[in-house]
C-alpha cells in the first residue's frame, strides 16, 4: 500500500475538497485521525473556507460523534468505562445516515449532534439540506477495517488522516477532561487507559488514507 501524501496547506486542501465535487452526485469526504488529534478543528476550517468559496448551504457536516451510544445504553452493556471506543458507538445507524446522503439526495438528512457539555448524543440536532453536495464526515473510526466500520470507507470519495506530535495530542486529551469535569489525575488515567487504545487502533488506520494532513495548518 503506498504511503499517503502530506498536505499542510489549508487552501490545497480546500481545493482537493472542491474538485471532488467533480464526482456524479452527492460526495462525502472522511476525516479521520486518534482522539485530541484535531479532526473537529481542521473540519471546521473546512467548513468555513468551503461555505465562503461555494455558498453557505453547499457544504454539509454529519459528525460520528452524534453517534455515541448513550450512558445509559453503555452503563446496560457494560462498556461505560470504555466509552470512546468502537463498539461505544452506534455504527450501524452512522453507516445508515452515511447510505441516506447517496440514496436521498432530494431530502433534508437530520443526523445526532454531540453535546459535550453533557456528554450525550442530541437527536436530529443537525440538518443536512439537498443543497449541500459536498459532506464532510469525521472521527476516530472512518477507516476503521472491522467491527461494521468496513462499511464507511466506500461510501466515501475520499478519506484524510489528520496527524500531530503524540505529546500535544495527549496534553489536548488531558486538558478536555479537565474542562468537562475529571480531576487531574482521572483525567491522565483515562487518556492513559482509554484514549491511548483507541489512537492505536485509529494509528494503524493511517496507511488506508488518501491524504495525511499534518497539523498545525501552515495556510
Amino acid at each position: 500500500m503506498p504511503t499517503p501524501p502530506e498536505i499542510s496547506s489549508l487552501a490545497e486542501l480546500a481545493g482537493r475538497a472542491t474538485a471532488l465535487l467533480d464526482h456524479p452526485g452527492r460526495v462525502v469526504l472522511g476525516i479521520t485521525g486518534p482522539p485530541g488529534a484535531g479532526k473537529s478543528t481542521l473540519t471546521e476550517q473546512l467548513l468555513t473556507r468551503l461555505r465562503d468559496d461555494l455558498g453557505p448551504d453547499a457544504v454539509g457536516h454529519l459528525p460520528m460523534d452524534g453517534f455515541h451510544l448513550a450512558d445509559v445504553q453503555l452503563k446496560r452493556l457494560g462498556r461505560r468505562e470504555r466509552k470512546g471506543a468502537p463498539d461505544t458507538f452506534d455504527v450501524d445507524g452512522y453507516v445508515a445516515a452515511l447510505r441516506r446522503l447517496h440514496d436521498c439526495p432530494d431530502r433534508t438528512l437530520f443526523v445526532p449532534g454531540f453535546e459535550r457539555d453533557l456528554e450525550q448524543p442530541i437527536a436530529a440536532a443537525v440538518a443536512i439540506p439537498p443543497s449541500a453536495r459536498l459532506v464532510l464526515t469525521e472521527g476516530n473510526y472512518v477507516l476503521l477495517p472491522g467491527g461494521g466500520w468496513e462499511r464507511v470507507r466506500p461510501l466515501l470519495a475520499e478519506a484524510w488522516f489528520v496527524a500531530v506530535d503524540d505529546d500535544v495530542r495527549r496534553q489536548r486529551l488531558v486538558r478536555r477532561h479537565e474542562a468537562f469535569g475529571k480531576s487531574p489525575d482521572a483525567a491522565r488515567d483515562w487518556v492513559a487507559r482509554s484514549d491511548e487504545a483507541n489512537a492505536r487502533l485509529v494509528a494503524a488506520t493511517r496507511d488506508r488514507a488518501d491524504v495525511v494532513v499534518p497539523l498545525p495548518l501552515v495556510g
